[in-house]
């Protein structure tokens, strides 16, 4: 029991950690701050991580571990319109969870080295999987585009993902937190991303695109 108590402590100062650096922004709360909400001395939580930065390298692994599972393309068969469209939704919700990192990124990223590594990787690793995707989509012979289309396509859809949320936020902050209007912005950061291969798809796939697309739109009105 008692070597069971340290890692639960740990992990409830990461959940808070997470939820305030979510809420107020990474370089808005302190490790006092983190303690006081957590009604332990800063000599606790010091016990546990040596500093903020500690604090948010260990979110990040969380994050990272997430996200590699995320951007693993299904085994024995080519992606379909339908596997974007999921991919799609299971990052942005991915991303909202950790929405600190891409809201306060740049910040993050000038002092973090661990950080910008890794995210560098992540960027990479996304790339690749939007680029897998189209490339399946057009071997289906559901997409019509050249390989140079292919990677413009694929870096765009990781554009628009990774600040989606920091156009949100700029386009209205004070509902940045409000539910509904972030499933909104959630939702309307899907159909964005989508909108980047929508002309280049041909046949039936561009039919279901059509009408995934118009029944998100009817959501968002």
């Amino acid at each position: 029991m008692l070597q069971k108590a340290p890692r639960r402590t740990r992990e409830r100062i990461l959940e808070l950690s997470l939820r305030l650096f979510n809420e107020f922004g990474e370089p808005n709360i302190t490790t006092t701050v983190i303690a006081e909400e957590m009604n332990i001395s800063p000599g606790n939580l010091y016990y546990h991580f040596r500093n903020k930065d500690d604090i948010v390298n260990s979110i990040f692994s969380q994050f990272e571990a997430e996200i590699e599972r995320i951007l693993t393309v299904p085994d024995g068969r080519r992606s379909n319109i339908e596997d974007v469209w999921l991919y799609l939704h299971l990052m942005f919700e991915l991303i909202w969870r950790y929405r600190f990192f891409y809201r306060d990124l740049n910040d993050l990223l000038s002092r973090n080295r661990k950080l910008e590594l890794h995210f560098k990787q992540i960027l990479a690793h996304k790339i690749k999987v939007a680029k897998q995707l189209c490339e399946d989509l057009r071997s289906e012979q559901s997409m019509e585009a050249s390989d140079v289309a292919i990677d413009a396509m694929a870096t765009n859809m990781v554009v628009v993902a990774t600040y989606w949320l920091s156009y949100e936020y700029v386009r209205n902050p004070r509902k940045y937190t409000e539910q509904q209007s972030m499933a909104d912005a959630l939702a309307r950061g899907c159909y964005q991303v989508l909108s980047q291969i929508g002309p280049y798809l041909r046949g039936e796939t561009s039919v279901l695109f059509q009408k995934l697309s118009e029944e998100y739109l009817k959501k968002l009105k």
